[in-house]
């Protein structure tokens, strides 16, 4: 197959999408981390904290993102400069973000599937989640790079060694095939499909345990909040995956306005995920002050 072929790939529109969306990308990676970096310091400072599964699968969620988010500056930058990269590092670097994304939202399940256990199922999920915590991420883990060597071993199977190794000044296309993409679609439908079914079935808890309580309040709250937001990942998603990439100034505004959807989504899912959690926004003011106090006996100390 020849690279060269696909006229799409070389145009100033592609350069201009590919720089726009590693600014994006910087300036997620950027409020994402520091976000993360606050919430790990707290839970890792709290042997409480570092015990629970759920703070557990929530460091993991963050550091996703940051990671997200950081592979996508990389990959972008690579585009938008025009670093005349071979194509196989193109595969390896297009292919960890891939993974570490379906990673954000396979863990988001996690979290989810975790909530439900512990609010309908507490006296028999406490040993149980405790003792599978680690084999599940790692099972998770697993199913996703081996989803994704398949895809690119497919695909892959059109080109050339030569091709391969290749360098092209724009990264080509990847995983734009039917297969790929119908596939990309049960990956996002399965783990979706847990998370609806597992926020109704604690919508059922609490509205049998009682409608008027404060903290039942705070919980429907919370995941209308977590709704609206998966939406936000979601949506964008479902028309990246069923338009594919085209040609065209519609598609390239079309492809940016969703791009900017979901960076919103992935810049504020430290917020929304951590600093809602009412535990940690009681600990976070406490950790805040003990890093001021910190930092203010240090300089008070003055030059040794």
């Amino acid at each position: 197959m020849n690279l060269s072929s696909e006229p799409c790939n070389i145009t100033d529109w592609l350069r201009l999408e590919a720089t726009v969306k590693a600014s994006v990308y910087m300036v997620t990676f950027s409020f994402a981390t520091i976000i993360t970096a606050i919430i790990i310091a707290i839970v890792s400072q709290n042997s409480k904290l570092k015990q629970e599964v759920r703070y557990i699968l929530l460091c993991h969620h963050l550091l996703c993102i940051s990671s997200y988010c950081g592979l996508g500056v990389v990959y972008q930058g690579m585009r938008a400069l025009l670093a005349n990269v071979p194509v196989l590092m193109c595969w390896v670097v297009f292919g960890v973000q891939l993974c570490v994304g379906e990673g954000i939202l396979f863990t988001l399940t996690l979290m989810v599937v975790n909530t439900y256990l512990v609010i309908c199922w507490p006296l028999k999920s406490l040993s149980c989640v405790d003792l599978l915590k680690y084999r599940i991420l790692v099972g998770t883990w697993v199913l996703i790079i081996f989803k994704n060597v398949c895809l690119f071993l497919i695909e892959g199977t059109s080109f050339t060694q030569v091709a391969i190794l290749k360098s092209q000044p724009l990264c080509p296309v990847i995983l734009n095939g039917i297969p790929a993409r119908a596939i990309g679609l049960v990956f996002l439908f399965l783990p979706l499909s847990i998370i609806l079914v597992s926020y109704y079935l604690i919508y059922q808890e609490g509205k049998r345990s009682g409608h008027f309580s404060r903290s039942n309040i705070k919980a429907r709250k919370t995941v209308l909040i977590h709704l609206v937001q998966m939406g936000l990942h979601v949506i964008p998603t479902l028309i990246f995956i069923g338009l594919g990439k085209m040609c065209g100034v519609f598609y390239f505004v079309l492809n940016l306005v969703l791009f900017g959807v979901f960076a919103f989504a992935q810049c504020f899912n430290p917020l929304v995920y951590g600093l809602w959690n009412r535990e940690l926004q009681s600990r976070i003011s406490h950790w805040l002050d003990c890093q001021l106090s910190c930092g203010h006996t240090i300089n008070s100390r003055g030059p040794v």
